[in-house]
């Protein structure tokens, strides 16, 4: 983990100044894959892995950036005709263009960078960044915002600087994480309820596969394209239809035939999707881990067969952890092509799971395995 104390005297040797710093968490989704951006409903919860920006005011409108991630300091003047560039700092830049466009006065910032979320294996580090920044940002000039307007911003940065048009569920979850609880949100009218996590004897672990998944790259995009293609078809059938989150298991199987198979089975996946997370957040509020456990199997089996965004790699991972003593359920989690899974299980099983898990992946990859104790965080905040 990040130590906020040696954080704060590298500020100190690299821009001579006493800084502020400011973080905001990963996540890792619970149930609810690929449905945010069809307006549907998700179950995620904010990590205790952050990213960490530490942060001192300017003279001038500059931010000058410096962190492990990029080859050199990067420096660019706040506004909002900044424009992506191709030194890797795009989320930063995105941020501060994004605020700037809705008329947020900011001030120049020398910032430091640091980050225990890792980097591209869907435990959402791009949104981690953007929020520590943005909250930051807004921070240091004293302007007033919420943390709604934050979280739409740094959507909009990864729409328009990443490239990736992600939806709001990852934003949200680094804004209003709350510790020990996971957050049931509404992506349509983004009202959310925090979900005790009422585990008991088990716990949730993270198993990375390092395998590291590039959305950017189009298939994210694509699937997206692909339900709006739904989308589209279903409005020809009932004007009231704005998303997928309108469609109906019955008028799904009513329509089955009409469909081109791919658009079928990606709708298939958003619409059974939806049912799931609703169930899975019952079951969850009353500790009915079995049920949630189920459901987890039951949503990456969709994503694998129906939405085509799990790997060999993640299958792998959820089959051997659902094949093990003590495992409730395991799937992958996030965007897919890569990054990780999260398996419910108990505790008194975690040695040996974790020990099954390495073996056989080793075996099969080559590659050694990252697991990571999994536990509810805090939303964006100050760090002493």
């Amino acid at each position: 983990m990040i130590s906020v104390p040696e954080l704060r005297d590298h500020f100190r040797e690299a821009f001579g100044a006493e800084p502020r710093i400011f973080s905001a968490p990963g996540r890792v989704n619970l149930i609810g894959e690929h449905t945010d951006y069809n307006d549907g409903f998700v179950l995620p919860m904010a990590l205790d892995r952050r990213t960490y920006v530490a942060v001192a005011p300017r003279a001038d409108q500059q931010v000058v950036c410096r962190s492990e991630w990029y080859a050199r300091d990067v420096t660019f003047t706040i506004g909002a005709d900044l424009k992506p560039e191709a030194d890797g700092a795009n989320h930063v830049r995105g941020i501060a263009a994004t605020l700037a466009r809705d008329g947020v006065h900011l001030t120049g910032a020398d910032m430091l960078i640091a980050s225990d979320v890792p980097i591209g294996a869907g435990l959402s580090s791009s949104a981690a960044l953007e929020v520590a920044v943005g909250y930051a940002l807004l921070r240091l000039a004293r302007q007033p915002f919420e943390l709604v307007a934050l979280a739409r911003a740094a959507q909009r940065a990864e729409h328009e600087f990443a490239g990736t048009r992600c939806g709001l569920m990852d934003q949200l979850t680094a804004c209003f994480g709350r510790a020990g609880h996971a957050l049931a949100i509404d992506c349509r009218s983004l009202e959310y309820k925090e979900v005790p996590l009422r585990l008991g004897d088990a716990t949730l672990l993270i198993s990375n596969t390092l395998v590291k998944h590039d959305l950017a790259t189009g298939e994210y995009n694509t699937r997206r394209a692909e339900c709006e293609e739904g989308v589209r078809f279903f409005q020809s059938l009932r004007p009231g239809v704005r998303a997928l989150r309108d469609v109906t298991p019955d008028d799904l199987n009513a329509a089955a035939d009409r469909l081109p198979p791919v658009v079928l089975r990606r709708c298939r996946h958003v619409v059974t999707e939806n049912v799931r997370t609703r169930k899975a957040t019952t079951a969850l509020e009353r500790g009915e881990l079995q049920d949630v456990g189920r459901l987890m199997r039951a949503s990456h089996a969709s994503l694998r067969d129906d939405f085509d965004v799990s790997s060999p790699e993640l299958d792998l991972l959820a089959d051997v952890a659902n094949s093990c003593e003590g495992v409730f359920g395991s799937r992958m989690t996030g965007g897919g092509f890569g990054g990780c899974t999260v398996t419910l299980l108990r505790r008194t099983q975690v040695e040996a799971v974790v020990a099954t898990l390495a073996q056989e992946y080793e075996r099969a990859t080559g590659l050694t395995l990252e697991v990571y104790a999994c536990e509810a965080g805090p939303g964006v905040r100050e760090d002493a």
